[in-house]
């Protein structure tokens, strides 16, 4: 009896180490695919948050990394890219998350003209919103997300970035008021607090090549 459960004992081990390995080994011939496939998907909303014809840069390769949990919704640091066109800044666009999302943390990226501080384009890069309530966040779903292109924050407190629902201009979702409230405080957070720094922010060091 004991010499049958040593056996079984053993076999169960070495199928655990080769479970291991299979696994380690998937890892490994998969991670480069992966990377390639995030950098790829941020290219690509970097493009929409900041239009081709305002910048002639690879803005991925433009980053900094910045810390402010207040502003940007999380104690990890957030890329933010700087846009040239011809040699002169021309827009900026920051990574930031929406904490108070219904089912968890948002994560946006906000697309803003350097001049005048009006926004370009917000996309919405991980979610875990429910599919047909919060999921309408996501530009897949619907164009909501839209509503925020050419309008600006002019202050800490301004009322107007707000869903309707609280007195502001943006719409809620029937039935998923949460989600979109999330959203609408993240990117008006960040996009003020980068109308008040951005100077400061353009000058910090290239220190990253992509979101995280």
């Amino acid at each position: 009896m004991i010499d049958t459960i040593k056996k079984h004992g053993g076999i169960l081990a070495v199928a655990a180490l080769l479970s291991t390995a299979l696994v380690a080994v998937t890892h490994a011939l998969t991670e480069d695919t992966i990377k390639e496939q995030q950098q790829i998907q941020l290219s690509k909303a970097l493009n929409q948050v900041i239009p081709e014809d305002r910048h002639d840069n690879p803005l991925h390769q433009s980053c900094r990394l910045i810390e402010n949990k207040d502003a940007l919704g999380t104690d990890d640091a957030q890329p933010f890219y700087v846009a040239t066109l011809g040699g002169e800044v021309s827009a900026v666009a920051i990574q930031a998350i929406a904490p108070n999302g219904y089912n968890g943390a948002i994560k946006v990226l906000i697309g803003m003209d350097a001049t005048n501080h009006q926004v370009l384009g917000v996309r919405v890069l991980e979610h875990n919103e429910t599919p047909g309530l919060g999921d309408k966040v996501s530009l897949r779903v619907s164009d909501w997300i839209r509503s925020f292109s050419g309008k600006t924050v002019t202050s800490e407190d301004d009322a107007r970035w707000a869903v309707k629902k609280d007195g502001g201009q943006f719409d809620q979702f029937t039935g998923a008021t949460i989600t979109p409230r999330a959203v609408v405080g993240a990117v008006k957070k960040a996009a003020w607090f980068v109308s008040q720094h951005q100077d400061a922010l353009i000058n910090q060091p290239v220190n990253c090549g992509g979101a995280s």
